[in-house]
């Protein structure tokens, strides 16, 4: 191999965002740093115990020491660090919902600490999507809320809470995600908002967030149609203008998983690489499951792409340029001491409590009488898909052993019916019929977004919010 080539093969690896499969570091990561790689991602299924992901984080370290770790840790129902028992923070909806960006920005310090323990430099958080559309199958609880305003100050808080503990933000998933009813992970969803809507709705967080400090942004694999109808944000020169020129941002954008059906499903994950470099993106998440010969396919396609001239090396030296730069701040090697345990213990001591938590959830009148009824409570969690960002973590009052299986619900008992995305279908509201037709009290309880006629939701399921809610239905301990 030429000098020339070798460089070309560099600074495409420069660009490349890997994760991997299991729970120790693979050989060919390592292989793949000495030939230039920057930086690896981390997903719950690398991920096996506490003990587990400290030794696989040290030895990152230890072997990688000027790449960048990056990990989806939102807290609430997206966590990685707590895969799969779950998080002990609440997550944005709820978060949104008691409205104090102090709370924010100390939840994602919380979180950046824990990155900065283990080594990790990259937060691929927070979501700044607004979440317009209830009906949202992917954002929902993954959102501080409905109303730009408001998730733009808690956008902005969340990036000053990670940004405080030296860990670098990554606002997603641009131009937004919130107005849409497809998951991207699946199918191409489509915004056909006015180029004015997006300005006034689906930007302003982003603005908030850039203006914060947030060192990366993330596209998403959607069709804004009435800015480029054709090609998807993470391929598009015209939507990356948005973020460039119209928002003023120089840092690294990073692609959104490069494995998911709205981004490669048609063409294969190394043209899609190829495409999202030459719209303008510099960091190409390849996914949870990259293989050394994903890998290498991908890296081929982009060196090839170079010496056909379809892709500028300019553009590839800028994009592996910034993420260059983001690694000398946000290496492993820049986190080689654990914060103090009574800076943690600290934090955690002003965590919000179980009561200011439950004092978020919207409840409905009949709430009262049925904890005011003198009679047992059970609570009966019912099995809820959800999307492949949340993955399988513990969650609602099951996560903290506070369930009843239905069979084993005693005669009389008053049942609170635990589910999200409590739908029209949901067998969640099958059972709360049967069950009251049998004699007992109901309630149902919605632990995602809204999407129908329930008695409380909770606005999230992590094990956090999932105790407030144990509290609520059956009283707090004295």
């Amino acid at each position: 191999m030429s000098g020339t080539d070798e460089r070309l093969r560099r600074l495409a690896a420069g660009t490349l965002l890997p994760g991997f499969s299991g729970t120790g570091l693979p050989p060919w990561v390592v292989e793949a740093y000495a030939g230039g790689l920057r930086s690896v991602a981390l997903y719950g299924t690398n991920v096996e115990t506490p003990q587990q992901l400290t030794a696989l984080c040290g030895d990152v370290r230890r072997r990688m020491p000027e790449a960048v770790v990056a990990v989806d840790e939102e807290g609430g129902d997206v966590t990685r660090l707590h895969y799969p028992g779950g998080s002990p923070e609440p997550g944005n909806a709820l978060l949104g919902r008691v409205d104090d960006p102090a709370h924010t920005a100390a939840s994602a310090r919380r979180i950046g600490l824990e990155l900065a323990a283990l080594g990790i430099g990259l937060d691929l958080a927070p979501v700044a999507d607004v979440n317009s559309t209830d009906e949202n199958p992917v954002v929902g609880v993954r959102s501080f809320g409905a109303a730009a305003d408001l998730v733009a100050r808690h956008t902005a808080a969340s990036v000053g809470g990670l940004r405080s503990v030296g860990i670098a933000a990554c606002l997603k998933h641009f131009p937004g995600h919130g107005d849409t009813v497809a998951d991207s992970h699946v199918s191409l969803p489509r915004i056909d908002a006015s180029l004015d809507v997006l300005r006034s709705r689906e930007l302003v967080p982003f603005a908030a967030g850039i203006a914060a400090g947030a060192e990366t942004v993330m596209t998403s694999h959607l069709l804004v149609e009435t800015v480029d109808p054709q090609r998807p944000a993470t391929f598009s020169p015209l939507v990356l203008r948005l973020l460039r020129e119209g928002l003023g941002f120089d840092g690294v954008v990073v692609t959104d998983a490069l494995d998911m059906a709205g981004a490669s499903g048609r063409t294969g994950i190394p043209e899609a690489a190829v495409r999202a470099l030459a719209a303008g993106c510099d960091l190409l998440c390849l996914g949870p499951q990259t293989t050394p010969e994903r890998y290498a396919a991908v890296l081929d396609a982009v060196v090839a792409a170079i010496e056909t001239g379809r892709l500028p090396a300019c553009r590839v030296e800028e994009a592996a340029g910034r993420v260059a730069r983001l690694a000398e701040t946000h290496c492993t090697a820049a986190f080689a001491d654990a914060p103090p345990a009574n800076v943690r213990s600290d934090l955690a001591a002003r965590a919000l409590t179980d009561r200011e938590l439950a004092r978020a959830f919207s409840v409905s009148p009949r709430v009262a009488p049925w904890r005011a009824t003198a009679r047992p409570a059970s609570i009966v969690q019912v099995d809820s898909a959800t999307n492949l960002a949340v993955g399988s973590v513990a969650w609602g009052p099951a996560a903290v052993g506070a369930t009843t299986p239905v069979d084993a619900v005693p005669d009389g008992a008053k049942v609170a019916v635990v589910g999200r995305g409590v739908g029209p279908d949901h067998p969640a509201r099958g059972l709360a019929r049967r069950l009251e037709t049998a004699g007992h009290p109901v309630l149902l309880v919605e632990c995602g977004w809204p999407r129908g006629d329930v008695d409380v939701v909770t606005y999230g399921a992590s094990p956090a919010v999932a105790s407030a809610l144990v509290g609520l239905l059956t009283g707090w301990p004295s």
